[in-house]
């Protein structure tokens, strides 16, 4: 029994034999070694990236400070009313769609100088007739600040991207060209202009995409990048049915060249028959003359 129990002892297990060869230990120590020298070289180049000692990814972000900052708050921005309560202010006049009903259409009309004009934008007047403050329906810098004989003060604001909104039918005007203002800040007061004096005290709102009006009412509330996006949808819009009406146009022209080709060949054969009657006519006279000069001489 003691012999057995010696032998089970005695017995090294098979990580005892793996740890008895002469090579495990050198693996080891070489191992260690290279991951210690990793991660030597690794702290190394990132001191080098960053010599200032700055924590790069400190407060959540990547900025490094070299890029300029973007401003992203204006294109998440919604286009507002162009007033600090909008509740208190109805629209006088609608804009001028084209899609709109005859109705609609009509009383989308300005009279001026004994012309009806389409209306580019809305006129907002306040519910008592009082003037009130107009306030910038989105951020942006200011590019035009001046009066019109005709429009009253007028003032534009950019917002980027070809976005303009243009502000008319103004008094006291409190910004000048190249200012720069956020959404809400109140950049004149409510006034009159000859262009529209049914309207009295209002203010004329329009919002502009690349120099083309388009209507506000569709975008208020919504983001300033929708204004863009509708934009380009309605130039593809337009395109394709210039590109349909081409192809109609075409199938026209197509279609009559054939009648016309069809009418041609019609009259042609007619005009062929008429000339064959004519030859024949002749050939038959010279005949009959001859028949007659035949019968003289055997007289």
């Amino acid at each position: 029994m003691r012999e057995e129990e010696k032998k089970r002892i005695s017995q090294p297990t098979a990580i005892q034999k793996i740890f008895r060869k002469r090579w495990v230990f050198p693996a080891i120590y070489l191992v260690c070694a290279a991951l210690i020298l990793t991660a030597v070289l690794w702290f190394q180049s990132n001191d080098k990236n960053n010599p200032d000692g700055t924590d790069q990814f400190s407060e959540g972000t990547a900025y490094n400070g070299e890029e300029p900052a973007v401003e992203v708050s204006k294109q998440l921005e919604n286009l507002e009313m162009p007033v600090v309560d909008p509740e208190s202010v109805v629209v006088q006049t609608k804009y001028y769609d084209d899609k709109a009903t005859k109705e609609e259409q009509e009383a989308a009309l300005v009279f001026y100088n004994n012309t009806y004009h389409p209306n580019t934008g809305i006129d907002l007047v306040m519910k008592d007739g009082q003037s009130f403050d107009v306030v910038a329906a989105a951020s942006g810098t200011v590019t035009k600040a001046e009066k019109d004989p005709i429009l009253g003060y007028v003032v534009e604001i950019d917002h980027q991207d070809g976005l303009v909104t243009h502000y008319q039918s103004l008094a006291d005007v409190g910004v000048e060209s190249g200012d720069t203002v956020k959404q809400g800040d109140v950049i004149a007061k409510a006034g009159q202009s000859l262009f529209n004096q049914e309207a009295k005290t209002h203010v004329h709102f329009e919002v502009r995409q690349d120099g083309v009006p388009v209507n506000p009412n569709q975008f208020i509330g919504k983001p300033l990048t929708a204004v863009k996006e509708e934009a380009v949808n309605n130039s593809n819009e337009s395109a394709s049915e210039s590109a349909a009406n081409e192809e109609e146009q075409k199938e026209e022209n197509a279609s009559e060249e054939a009648e016309q080709s069809s009418e041609e060949s019609k009259e042609k054969p007619a005009e062929d028959n008429s000339q064959d009657t004519e030859q024949d006519k002749k050939q038959e006279e010279p005949s009959s003359s001859s028949d007659a000069s035949d019968l003289d001489t055997n007289a």
